[in-house]
């Protein structure tokens, strides 16, 4: 096995709250095991282009409570042909990395794999406020959006109660529905529309509301999926059939800024050090993940073709709750 001297590190896709804190471990790491780290900024473009820069200890100072990613982050559509893969390679050999830890989604682990596939070892980790990536319980940034989305439902809920109102909260997850589900449990939603599951405005909103009305309810949440959409249209449908005025308002991508939580910065140390690990070894195609509470790591082929699902128990105690 060749000695590994020098790995990279680079953020892809959406940005999300704990990537700063991945990307400290990683660092800090690296160099304590007498590595030097490159950070590559602006995702697989600035693999392409070259756009690194070494980081020593202090490079990583005072970013752990920060949100967003001091490496950037961008969509590469050149990175998804193989003539800008090629170039990405050549990039890393010419840099002299032995191997590069990717941070973000699906999308980017896809990226991790055609490059370990091309010789240079790449470790991913997940990072994506959605937390929708399959092979792993957990996701970096999901616990600070969902604290970011009650602190505003609960803004909301003030002036919903003045007014005797019906809130339609967008949340973001395009194509799950774990944010929704979470926080409508949390914020005590009438109903919560994910695009997981089909839906039906009478019965699964306002049958709801006007049967919670004779107990005396005035007020409502109703939380949906980004997902699902639709949000402004709902809110009027939702009016027209209760009486109820109602208003939406959808948070978007207020939910991927902020201090990351305690949970966030923890698991992102976690695997930001774990995956160091894994390259100072050698080893490379796999993605860091948590599984029952631990920090463990898969085959990127293997990782890419699982399911992943809501949590109907969840959802069912928030529905049966929701009265």
């Amino acid at each position: 096995m060749n000695q590994v001297k020098t790995i990279g590190v680079l953020t892809s896709g959406g940005d999300a709250p704990g990537m700063n804190a991945a990307i400290r471990a990683v660092v800090r790491a690296g160099i304590g095991k007498g590595m030097r780290v490159l950070g590559i900024r602006r995702g697989y473009n600035g693999l392409i282009n070259g756009d690194m820069v070494e980081m020593n200890l202090r490079s990583v100072s005072d970013i752990l409570q920060k949100g967003g990613t001091v490496l950037y982050t961008a969509r590469c559509l050149e990175f998804k042909e193989e003539a800008g893969i090629e170039k990405a390679k050549q990039t890393c050999i010419e840099a002299g990395l032995d191997g590069v830890v990717v941070i973000g989604g699906d999308g980017s682990f896809r990226g991790a794999r055609d490059l370990s596939l091309r010789g240079i070892p790449c470790v991913g980790i997940p990072g994506t406020i959605d937390n929708d990536i399959a092979s792993s319980d957990y996701t970096i940034g999901y616990d600070t959006a969902m604290n970011t989305v009650v602190e505003n439902v609960d803004r909301l809920r003030d002036t919903s109660q003045s007014h005797d109102r019906c809130s339609v909260v967008e949340v973001m997850g395009r194509g799950a529905g774990h944010i929704a589900v979470n926080t409508g449990l949390a914020c005590g939603a009438i109903a919560i529309l994910i695009p997981e599951i089909p839906f039906d405005v009478d019965r699964d909103i306002v049958a709801k509301i006007k049967a919670s009305q004779k107990t005396g309810k005035q007020h409502f949440i109703v939380m949906v999926a980004e997902g699902v959409g639709h949000s402004h249209e709902l809110a009027q449908e939702i009016e027209e059939k209760t009486g109820v005025e109602s208003r939406a308002t959808v948070l978007g991508h207020i939910q991927r800024g902020g201090s990351p939580t305690l949970r966030d910065r923890v698991i992102a140390s976690e695997m930001g050090y774990y995956a160091v690990e894994l390259l100072k070894k050698g080893v490379g195609n796999r993605v860091v993940v948590t599984k029952d509470g631990k920090v463990t790591d898969y085959d990127i082929l293997e990782a890419l073709s699982m399911k992943k699902s809501v949590d109907m128990n969840l959802l069912k105690i928030a529905q049966d709750i929701a009265l």
